[in-house]
């Protein structure tokens, strides 16, 4: 299979894996936080946005893919989300209270903005690390750094202004909320591309069979 049509494969598996994954998403949020079902179609779009891009850019960077180097590769991003939030606690001093950005209709827009420069500069050097550690290669590098854009832009910006909220021990456990999500999100994403990649195939199961 040559390495063009080998990636548009990964790419169509991998939206349909995130398509799973935000279903499951959204199951586990309306058990353990409250329903999201009315924003489930934009939800399901950003999925299968998110999952192309990361099996794409996978496709892309690695010389030989496999299972391994495919749940490597999808470590990286998710301890980069740890990461930035540690970033942010370090660097940042609370400007407003947990209890303030709870009665907030929508999403912090004025911390997201405030915290907008550590989140365009820990974009930019993820992307420059990735880049060294799977491709140096301009073309590469673009294609990481969309996927990066993308994951933090629909992922991060919560995380990035951890630091500006002062957070009480009785409130810590919204922070685990937010990274358990992040983790659940990309586990069953990850198991269900590679179930779909290499599991099924092995078992004589192609679905579906593409060009």
């Amino acid at each position: 299979m040559g390495t063009g049509r080998r990636n548009g494969r990964f790419a169509f598996y991998g939206a349909l894996a995130g398509v799973v994954s935000t279903l499951v998403f959204t199951i586990i949020h309306h058990i353990f936080i409250s329903s999201i079902w009315l924003m489930l179609l934009p939800m399901l779009a950003a999925g299968a946005a998110c999952g192309a891009l990361i099996s794409w850019s996978y496709g892309l960077v690695a010389a030989a893919p496999s299972r391994r180097g495919w749940l490597i590769y999808n470590l990286v991003y998710v301890l980069s989300f740890g990461l930035l939030g540690v970033l942010s606690v370090l660097l940042f001093e609370p400007v407003t209270t947990m209890a303030a950005v709870v009665t907030l209709n929508g999403p912090p827009t004025a911390l997201i903005d405030q915290a907008m420069p550590l989140t365009i500069g820990f974009t930019l050097g993820l992307a420059g690390l990735i880049a060294l550690l799977y491709g140096r290669s301009p073309a590469k590098f673009a294609v990481i750094l969309l996927t990066c854009v993308v994951l933090v832009a629909l992922l991060g910006l919560n995380v990035s202004v951890i630091g500006l909220v002062e957070i009480p021990n009785s409130a810590l456990f919204v922070v685990a909320e937010l990274f358990g999500l992040i983790v659940a999100l990309n586990v069953v994403y990850t198991a269900v591309f590679a179930i779909l990649v290499w599991q099924w195939p092995a078992r004589g199961i192609v679905f579906p069979k593409l060009g």
